[in-house]
């Protein structure tokens, strides 16, 4: 079974402001992509949820079947496990989309670690 691990990260400047997300694709300890892209105006939640279905896409493209994901959003990490619940709209339509990616995997985890252990 192939298994990524994704380290996903979306910041922006002023909140909303200019934002951009990371994701770095680890194949066996060995880093094999990288995207970094700007998204436009958006707020740093929507950055986040940008980048982790970046990655979710780049995993299916990559034909992952285990996607373990490390972010160091707290609420991208609770609301993806179900403990926070949903509330912004925009948020929600984010969610449904990380859902939908998700169906396509066999098997899926997702972490939380402090900021400054997810750097790259």
């Amino acid at each position: 079974m192939k298994q990524l691990e994704l380290f996903i990260d979306g910041a922006c400047q002023g909140n909303p402001g200019p934002a951009g997300i990371g994701v770095v694709a680890v194949e066996n300890g060995k880093v094999i992509k990288e995207i970094s892209q700007f998204i436009g105006v958006a707020t740093n939640n929507i950055a986040e949820y940008t980048a982790l279905i970046f990655g979710l896409q780049e995993a299916l493209v990559l034909k992952a079947e285990s996607v373990h994901v490390t972010t160091d959003s707290e609420l991208l990490f609770h609301q993806i496990k179900g403990s926070y619940k949903v509330r912004d709209e925009n948020l929600k339509f984010l969610n449904a989309q990380v859902c939908h990616l998700l169906t396509g995997f066999k098997s899926f985890n997702i972490k939380h670690v402090m900021r400054e252990k997810n750097s790259q």
